[in-house]
């Protein structure tokens, strides 16, 4: 596979932190990257073309939503999922939806063949292994696509870690196989179809060495890191990023999966991952609570009742343009769903200037100071 990342040269920066462009077609998408998590096959409360409008041009789906609604045999005959959402000039990537069999589905049975579960709307059953999870993503028309892993719990035993990295290299091995037979099969279009592989580990840190060395060895298009952000302390989360640092490979992509946290995407920045996703800025603004360059605010609050001023005055978002902190609130405490959908613009839009930010950090030799300024999220006056 030809390369789909470039480091930019010469960059003045601290630690590992970098700026890229990952290649995927024609698109040139500036790293590090915040991609919005479009579970269902939409964002929700907001439309494609927010996100347009806000720059972004690669975004995440959910494969094991979209398979079982409103399935993968719909969504290819309608021309794929990028036709289908009204995505066509931008890229996207599918998970291999096994998280989400472990965390929401019932009655599952993990063997070295795959999962076996039962679907969370109906109980139906239904099977899930490394071939037919990247055959899934094919008929999406997914631009990067993820193998199937085993992700265990935080809490998981040493037993239960050791399962997780066996399963998780078995699978990777036959993903891999899966898709030179659909190379050979005349399925797979070079520039348009990237494949990522996914390390796991939890929290043993010779574990993580293990798998991050095991797949890195494999020929995948980009290094995704799984089974973090699933219940473990922050202090944990950062700790493991600073041990994985040095280990990364710096001629691919790599991808901290489900980390969307502020304090956690500057850590993660700076032990120098370039792509990330989480449904944290979407899920907090249909709750109320907005991020500005000041710091986080919750709209509910009383003392927005009569305040004129704009939601952030540093930001450039069509709502903080047009409209009061009073206005957003009365939309709040009134239940017009026109609250939640400004308060998710205004999120999203915070996310790609922090990644802008960043990356201009890194550029100009201030990520220190940048990463500083966010290890913790302050309150906004």
């Amino acid at each position: 596979m030809g390369p789909i990342y470039s480091a930019e040269q010469s960059i003045p920066s601290q630690a590992f932190a970098r700026c890229g462009q990952l290649r995927l077609g024609q698109l040139q998408i500036s790293t590090p990257v915040f991609m919005p998590v479009g579970t269902r096959g939409a964002i929700k409360g907001a439309w494609i073309e927010d996100l347009r409008e806000i720059g972004y041009r690669l975004i995440l789906g959910n494969s094991y939503h979209l398979y079982l609604r409103p399935g993968s045999q719909l969504i290819e005959k309608l021309g794929g999922l990028h036709r289908f959402i009204g995505w066509n000039d931008g890229a996207l990537l599918t998970d291999s939806g096994g998280f989400q069999v472990y965390s929401l589905s019932e009655r599952v049975r993990l063997s070295s063949e795959g999962v076996e579960f039962r679907s969370h709307i109906d109980g139906s059953a239904h099977f899930f292994s490394p071939e037919s999870t990247l055959q899934l993503q094919l008929a999406f028309g997914s631009n990067i696509m993820m193998a199937l892993d085993d992700c265990p719990p935080a809490e998981a035993s040493a037993e239960r870690l050791q399962q997780s990295l066996q399963r998780t290299h078995q699978w990777a091995a036959r993903t891999l196989a899966e898709r030179s037979r659909l190379i050979e099969a005349g399925r797979w279009q070079f520039g348009r179809h990237h494949l990522f592989g996914i390390a796991q580990g939890g929290l043993d840190r010779k574990l993580r060495h293990e798998s991050l060395d095991q797949i890195q060895s494999g020929d995948w298009d980009g290094i995704a890191i799984g089974g973090l952000s699933v219940g473990e302390s922050r202090e944990e989360l950062h700790a493991m990023l600073a041990q994985l640092a040095p280990r990364l490979d710096p001629l691919r992509p790599r991808y901290l999966m489900g980390v969307g946290a502020l304090p956690d995407l500057a850590a993660a920045i700076d032990c120098g991952f370039d792509m990330f996703d989480c449904v944290l800025p979407t899920r907090n603004a249909r709750n109320g609570q907005l991020f500005t360059w000041q710091g986080r605010i919750n709209i509910r609050n009383q003392r927005f009742a009569e305040d004129q001023a704009p939601l952030d005055g540093a930001c450039n978002c069509r709502v903080c343009r047009n409209y009061s902190r009073a206005y957003l609130r009365h939309l709040f405490q009134a239940g017009e769903m026109l609250g939640p959908m400004m308060a998710t613009l205004h999120n999203l839009h915070f996310y790609a200037d922090f990644m802008h930010a960043a990356r201009r950090a890194i550029r100009q030799g201030d990520w220190s100071a940048f990463k500083s300024r966010w290890e913790k999220i302050p309150e906004a006056p």
